[in-house]
């Protein structure tokens, strides 16, 4: 039986038959040309450790519940992590440490997210990015920005019960405040900021789980699960039960 307020099943199909359209459209687009070069020369010329393996090589989609009240938002997807594998956040370090605190944070039923048939799903958490392209140098360009952000934008209109926007790194908290066309006052990105948005929804910051970050410190288990914690609260969905292990 359904909750009280909660959609029945044939709005809920709906937006997952939305959500499948936009998928497809991502994964055809060819909007930016030096992304496109980019993406598709790293899948032919791959990572040694990689050399045996098929690289996706395409736009990456966003992965999750469609009945999700938490949105997290990345930068764009690693050359050779979610560019390899095909989903977003997967195959590299950052996917170990943002798995790692969703799991513990009652978000994921594993801790891991190596390859799109390992069995990872989500509970009340959607994953995007800025860009869905591997840009050069992790660093795309304000027009690929722009140019990417309505499938974005498109996400959050067909997630509607979300409340709160994880936003990882400040690309993404600009990239976020752009869609929801906050003032420039207030777009101080920082770990743990909050800012209130449009449609009774909440921007948290947090340090984006790249190895620079964790590898020097600067993020730590505990500050990205004091975050999603947080983000729980914000959200209406409790503690999760903070796991272990």
């Amino acid at each position: 039986m359904s909750s009280p307020g909660a959609p029945g099943p044939a709005p809920a199909r709906a937006r997952e038959r939305a959500l499948a359209e936009l998928e497809r459209r991502v994964i055809a687009c060819r909007r930016c040309p030096r992304l496109v070069e980019w993406r598709e020369r790293v899948a032919r010329e791959k990572r040694a450790a990689f050399r045996d393996e098929e690289y996706w090589g395409r736009p990456l989609p966003g992965f999750g519940d469609p009945a999700a009240r938490v949105y997290v938002l990345g930068l764009a997807p690693a050359a050779h992590g979610g560019n390899r594998t095909g989903r977003v956040f997967t195959g590299d370090r950052s996917a170990d440490w943002l798995f790692g605190s969703l799991h513990r944070t009652g978000f994921a039923n594993q801790p891991t997210s190596a390859y799109p048939d390992d069995g990872l799903r989500l509970e009340r958490a959607w994953i995007g990015a800025a860009v869905r392209c591997a840009p050069p140098g992790n660093r795309p360009l304000p027009a690929e920005r722009d140019n990417c952000l309505p499938y974005a934008a498109e996400e959050l209109r067909l997630l509607e019960g979300v409340r709160v926007i994880v936003c990882l790194g400040g690309f993404a908290w600009d990239a976020a405040s752009r869609l929801l066309d906050l003032p420039r006052s207030r777009r101080r990105f920082g770990h743990g900021a909050e800012h209130e948005a449009p449609e009774a929804r909440t921007l948290l910051g947090c340090y984006h789980p790249s190895q620079q970050n964790t590898f020097t410190g600067k993020l730590s288990e505990a500050m990205l699960d004091t975050v999603f914690l947080r983000a729980r609260e914000l959200a209406g969905l409790g503690d999760g039960g903070s796991r272990s292990g």
